[in-house]
């Protein structure tokens, strides 16, 4: 008995004939509406009464909404394996990561020959197939900044551009019969599909045990090979043989197929709209629930839960892996695992996690916690990964990141209140926002995390005209160290949702947050480069002007120190915005012309646009990037002293990224004890990267130390304890820690510049006695 433990999957394989161009496409939307998981095409580039396979699967993926998409199997021999990948990657990023990989090494070499393709053996067929999944798997591992390099006798590329990377891992499934092809798959791919009308009986399990061999030969486990089937036959009244029968006697021999011959995905081989339809509505779930029931008795555990031995030997002590929930298994990365290097570094830092997880709600999220405490491992969460301080990875240790809950939906309409996952972005908040006229202030940059910017502050290119992004969260659902669901607000645990803005990564997980968002029309977005050789006096005209402008206005510096031959300079990122309307482009440029005026103007562009084409949905794989040192500091002001510091600092050489954001306006209406943070007067806020901490520690606290009025943690990863109180100075601090003792007296959420519990009250009680 071989159950592989994968996830069901039921699909279509469906003619791409070009009798009716339509006809295919009607049935892969029919497959949609059922909710079929596949739809797959066979490919035969050379058959002129068909539909150009990649064509069709492009065209079907524009025309339905959820189904997955795949070839059966797409023919590799005519097809280069680079220009394949990167067609595949663009069509899974364009549907949402709804394409699968089902390639071959083609079969009908007369009919390929005679398309201009050089003949090959069977066994060079193979080779160059090998050579092709390198190929792709190369191109999509966008994460590795080397250049391509695979150098085959058959297919090659030297120095090829990696990228770019697909919504989603996509697999590999070979359509293999001959055994030489089977251990490819065991090898290399991630499943196995065949047609079963092809095969005599016994094949299915002896290729299972030569995948299986490979597999395990390879360091791999077998369960990491998902056995695909396409079926055939006819879902009748009567039964005249095996698969030809009524829809029951469908499920007994699938059902038999899955638990016996591990199969776990059928694809119905029919153009016929009453089979599909009755295989989708009868059989599938008829076959669900009989091997959901089969695996209860049996105790069968899920494919993730196998790992073979070379991933096993990656694992990092402290973490006992074995003990974790099989809900949080399912989805859970570790470093032998392919999707890894997609996971383990956060947008600055690079990291080694011995384990992420990704719960997918908020049960799993407490799930997570319940585990993770009994691990003698470093822990942290990542709602996005963008995070400058890099608290969102570590090394060895377990990450929670809530990748899985990035929903966006509005919860009325009325008051734009809107619930959004802390797995989100900003860029997606944004799209989403848009079409109604809508939009919140949220950093500079669309791949920010909601849960990471939405509890700690949010300094955005709205923000003198909104104020800061906590001071629009009016709920929120956090997870605590105990595993209580909690909803904070100001009517729910109102301690709790004070602290949570400000300083909610040390109260517990935020699943969601509820925002008031604003009514925002197009903005005008102004990039205006300057000449900063007078840095000083530069800052101060700049400083001036936009506190002197309407709050509509918001800008943004970031400064370069001379280098090569050329001078400082500064680039301004400005935000001109009206609330409940267009902003005015005169006016905007009546306000623009002030800024440019600060120092030599040495380039400018503008243009009217949506928030959301500022705020972008950005691409989500990180890499790291170089693990800089920062810095961070409000001000008051950019007056001459001050100023006069900033140029110190960036002529000492020791920030090679300065930045000065604008803050004040609107944020400052908020009174200091509103939240956890708590700074409401200062108008700017300040920031540096550079390569040595202690280097830098000592440039800052000479030049900036004693300007500087409170920091914004986020931009800060100088973890000496004085940073707390420039954060959260009193009373906040002792509030904060008052709150603490209430929600994690165990100091469980410690990672993210860690607030101390307060202590019990001692018993001062006396005794005659």
């Amino acid at each position: 008995m071989t159950d592989y433990g994968h996830e069901l999957l039921f699909g279509t394989f469906i003619t791409p004939t070009n009798a009716d161009p339509q006809a295919p496409v009607q049935l892969a939307q029919l497959s949609d509406r059922l909710g079929l998981d596949l739809v797959t095409f066979q490919d035969h580039p050379y058959q002129p009464s068909f539909l150009d396979t990649w064509t069709l699967m492009s065209w079907v993926a524009a025309q339905t909404e959820r189904i997955h998409i795949s070839g059966n199997v797409l023919n590799l021999g005519m097809r280069q394996p680079a220009v394949v990948a990167r067609s595949a990657a663009s069509l899974d990023l364009l549907s949402g990561g709804r394409f699968e990989m089902g390639v071959g090494a083609g079969g009908f070499w007369d009919a390929i020959a005679a398309m201009g393709v050089p003949r090959r053996t069977p066994a060079e067929s193979v080779e160059a197939l090998e050579e092709g999944i390198e190929i792709m798997r190369g191109i999509w591992n966008a994460a590795d900044r080397t250049p391509l390099r695979v150098p085959g006798r058959f297919h090659r590329v030297d120095g090829a551009k990696r990228g770019p990377a697909p919504a989603h891992d996509i697999p590999i499934w070979l359509g293999a019969y001959k055994k030489r092809m089977l251990r490819l798959t065991g090898a290399k791919a991630d499943g196995w599909l065949p047609s079963l009308p092809y095969m005599k009986d016994g094949d299915l399990a002896r290729g299972n045990t030569t995948i299986d061999e490979a597999a395990l030969e390879a360091g791999r486990s077998p369960s990491e090979i998902r056995r695909l089937l396409n079926v055939g036959g006819a879902i009748t009244d009567r039964s005249t043989g095996p698969l030809q029968g009524p829809a029951d006697q469908w499920a007994e021999e699938l059902t038999q197929l899955a638990v016996e011959d591990g199969a776990s995905a059928f694809i119905l081989t029919s153009d016929d709209p009453d089979q599909i339809r009755a295989f989708a509505e009868e059989v599938a779930p008829a076959v669900r629930e009989a091997v959901a029931a089969e695996r209860r008795s049996a105790g069968t555990a899920p494919a993730s839960a196998h790992r073979g031995t070379a991933a096993l030997a990656a694992r990092r002590p402290g973490i006992d892996y074995d003990s974790l929930p099989s809900e949080l298994a399912a989805r859970a990365v570790e470093p032998g695992d392919r999707e890894y290097p997609a996971v383990r570094h956060n947008y600055l830092r690079s990291g080694a996690p011995g384990l992420v997880l990704r719960p997918a709600n908020v049960d799993e999220v407490a799930s997570s916690l319940a585990w993770v405490q009994k691990q003698d491992v470093e822990f942290a969460v990542r709602s996005a990964g963008h995070g400058i301080s890099g608290r969102s990875t570590n090394d060895g240790g377990v990450v929670l990141s809530m990748s899985g809950m990035r929903s966006v939906e509005v919860v009325d309409e009325a008051t734009r209140r809107v619930r959004i996952g802390a797995g989100a972005t900003w860029g997606e908040v944004a799209a989403t926002l848009a079409p109604r006229g809508w939009a919140i202030t949220s950093g500079d940059y669309g791949g920010v995390g909601v849960g990471g910017l939405g509890t700690t502050g949010g300094i955005g290119f709205l923000g003198r005209l909104q104020g800061l992004t906590i001071d629009h969260v009016v709920a929120a659902e956090v997870v605590t160290a105990d595993g209580r669901v909690l909803h904070a607000s100001r009517d729910e645990h109102p301690d709790l949702f004070w602290a949570l803005r400000g300083a909610g990564g040390n109260m517990g997980v935020v699943t969601w947050l509820e925002i008031e968002v604003g009514a925002v029309g197009d903005v005008v977005f102004s990039q205006m480069t300057l000449d900063a050789t007078d840095t000083a006096g530069l800052l101060e005209k700049w400083g001036a002007a936009v506190e002197a402008a309407p709050r509509g206005l918001t800008s943004f510096m970031y400064l370069s120190a001379g280098r090569r031959g050329q001078g400082p300079m500064a680039q301004l990122m400005t935000v001109f915005a009206a609330e409940g309307a267009d902003a005015d482009p005169d006016e905007a440029i009546a306000q623009l012309e002030v800024l440019a005026d600060a120092g030599p103007l040495l380039g400018h562009q503008a243009q009217l646009l949506p928030y959301s084409g500022i705020v972008r949905q950005e691409d989500a794989h990180h890499s790291g990037g170089g693990d800089p040192s920062a810095r961070s500091g409000l001000l008051d002001h950019l007056d001459q002293g001050t100023s006069r510091a900033i140029e110190r600092l960036l002529t000492s050489g020791e920030s090679y990224f300065t930045s000065i954001r604008a803050t004040g306006g609107a944020g400052n209406d908020v009174a200091p004890d509103a939240t956890a943070y708590s700074h409401r007067h200062q108008n700017f806020s300040l920031s540096a990267l550079g390569g040595s901490q202690d280097r830098l520690n000592q440039a800052w606290d000479a030049e900036i130390g004693p300007v500087m009025d409170g920091s914004y943690l986020s931009f800060d990863t100088d973890s000496r304890p004085e940073r707390l109180l420039e954060a959260f100075p009193e009373p906040t601090f002792a509030r904060l820690r008052t709150v603490k003792a209430v929600y994690d007296p165990s100091n469980v959420f410690r990672t993210n510049f860690p607030i101390p519990p307060a202590e019990p009250p001692s018993d001062t009680s006396g005794s005659d006695a």
